[in-house]
């Protein structure tokens, strides 16, 4: 993918284009962006079971055609019976199984908040149409999904109802064959007819609570009644091009934001030269080391990220301590976890930035076979050690890699743009601004252009600077020079995460890319 989609009345760019197809059918109908959003989500979660759906969390940011522009927190909270007596005897919350689905899902919650705020005249039941006949009818299955379903099957496989689901012949599914689960649309039909709050209040409810229970998840009934999401200012930094924002704890938006304040005090250009490269890194390291002393649940933190993020002279105290010439000392602490981001924008100037996610692939692997939801795993991130500013205590929300991104440039252009990827996404989002904002590489070229990932992800047991091979060799050694330990992917490596962008100029034009590492497409009025 060489050059960028534009058009002037709608895009929608999402990880799988029948998903982006799904939300510009909803523009075209009239719905708004919002409203197309909810669409891509439903669809997402039937055609890419691998990565999201119902059972997972998500996260907004809208924008307003007057510019304001909000967060939506759709996170679920730890069960209240998810105590630490729960784990006894055991060193970490597992990553499989029904101890790893220990918080309430929250994205339902998060659709129903922001159709609340933006309006719209779609009846529900044709947001979730597309969503309900892939689920039905069956959807192809792609190569993520076939090669992440072999990468993981051995620690998928064990878990009940799993196998029923995803390889009800007992074959590993491979690309092309048709996956189906009409379990799934029965779920979103009964949403589509008796509203989203059934998921958390209705007999849906009282169905979910009893599948999880006999799966062995401590969330209760009572859990899902008392799971709201939540609107909040999102945060933000200004640049030279513009404000940025990013999404509020208990997600590590703040970090994406302090990466980009960094570089650019840095003197970045947006260019794959050493130098440029040396100090994105060099940004990321500081940002994640000061993410993982400061953001947990926002009730418990003692810090307040957008003091630091619009606190100019903190930021250039905080950059002079970058060596230009030397790689500080790494690894760190990595934080896995996969997902789907897309974008949306309108013709009457909503802007939808979203997130949503089941942590690792196909979550903690509980499917609820009457449902149809694979249930997420996100609580595994909690620590068993008390004390700890992530520890595991009943009802805190859980730490988020996921972070929607967008930015009201100073040219009146706005851009709406994301990754998912665990530790890549903040990294992910810097190429995007570095080579496209920074740079003034077509949207397209931008996402398209080889990038680098520090740390780990994508099943990654190296903490190395991955970069891909497309990078001239001169740049791999001259980074080495500078001490960093350099590890070579492939030349589109997915671990490089599944990025997308739209951006809307002053004069209504729109401009839109996705990845050509995903399965994913732009779709467009």
């Amino acid at each position: 993918m060489l050059f960028s989609a534009r058009s002037r009345k709608g895009m929608v760019t999402a990880p799988h284009h029948l998903a982006a197809q799904a939300g510009r059918d909803i523009l075209k109908a009239g719905g708004n962006a919002v409203e197309a959003a909810v669409a891509v989500a439903a669809t997402l979660s039937a055609v890419y079971p691998h990565m999201t759906g119902l059972g997972g969390d998500g996260f907004w940011l809208i924008r307003r055609p007057d510019g304001e522009t909000i967060a939506i927190d759709a996170c679920g909270r730890l069960a209240h019976n998810a105590t630490p007596a729960l784990y006894a005897g055991l060193d970490a919350v597992p990553w499989r199984g029904g101890l790893a689905a220990n918080t309430v899902a929250g994205t339902v919650a998060g659709w129903a908040r922001a159709l609340a705020y933006a309006g719209g005249t779609m009846p529900l039941a044709a947001l979730l149409a597309d969503a309900i006949d892939h689920a039905e009818q069956g959807m192809v299955v792609t190569e993520s999904m076939a090669g992440l379903m072999a990468a993981h099957l051995n620690v998928l496989s064990y878990i009940p109802n799993f196998s029923a689901l995803f390889l009800p012949h007992g074959d590993m599914p491979i690309a092309g064959d048709i996956h189906r689960n009409p379990a799934l649309g029965r779920t979103l039909r009964r949403l589509a007819s008796a509203g989203l709050g059934d998921f958390y209040h209705g007999k849906l409810a009282d169905l979910i609570a009893s599948e999880l229970a006999a799966s062995g998840s401590p969330v209760s009934l009572d859990d899902l009644n008392h799971h709201r999401a939540k609107v909040a200012a999102p945060l933000w930094t200004d640049l030279h091009h513009g404000r940025f924002y990013n999404m509020v704890p208990p997600t590590q938006g703040a970090a994406s934001l302090l990466i980009l304040a960094l570089a650019e005090r840095l003197g970045v250009t947006g260019a794959d030269t050493v130098d440029d490269i040396h100090r994105w890194v060099e940004a990321t390291k500081i940002a994640f080391r000061w993410r993982d002393h400061v953001i947990a649940d926002p009730s418990i933190m003692v810090e307040s990220p957008q003091i630091l993020l619009s606190d100019s002279a903190a930021l250039d105290v905080i950059a002079e301590g970058i060596d230009p010439g030397s790689a500080a000392p790494w690894p760190h602490p990595a934080q896995q976890g996969d997902t789907t981001w897309f974008g949306v924008m309108d013709s009457q100037g909503w802007a939808v930035s979203m997130i949503q996610s089941l942590y690792f692939e196909f979550g903690s692997g509980v499917v609820l076979p009457e449902t149809g939801i694979v249930w997420q795993n996100r609580g595994a991130s909690f620590d068993l050690v008390p004390g700890r500013l992530r520890s595991l205590v009943p009802g805190r929300k859980p730490f988020h890699t996921l972070n929607p991104a967008m930015a009201a440039l100073n040219d009146g252009s706005l851009l709406a743009y994301g990754t998912m990827g665990g530790e890549g996404q903040p990294q992910t989002q810097a190429a995007i601004v570095a080579r496209h904002v920074f740079a003034g590489l077509g949207l397209q070229e931008a996402i398209t252009a080889p990038r680098w990932l520090l740390g780990r992800t994508w099943g990654e047991t190296t903490t190395t600077l991955k970069m891909e091979t497309r990078f001239d060799p001169a740049i791999v050694e001259g980074l080495r020079a500078l001490g960093h330990d350099v590890e070579s992917l492939t030349p589109f490596a997915t671990a490089m995460g599944h990025a997308g962008a739209i951006r809307r100029y002053d004069d209504g034009t729109m401009e839109g890319a996705t990845d050509p590492r995903s399965d994913g497409g732009v779709a467009a009025l």
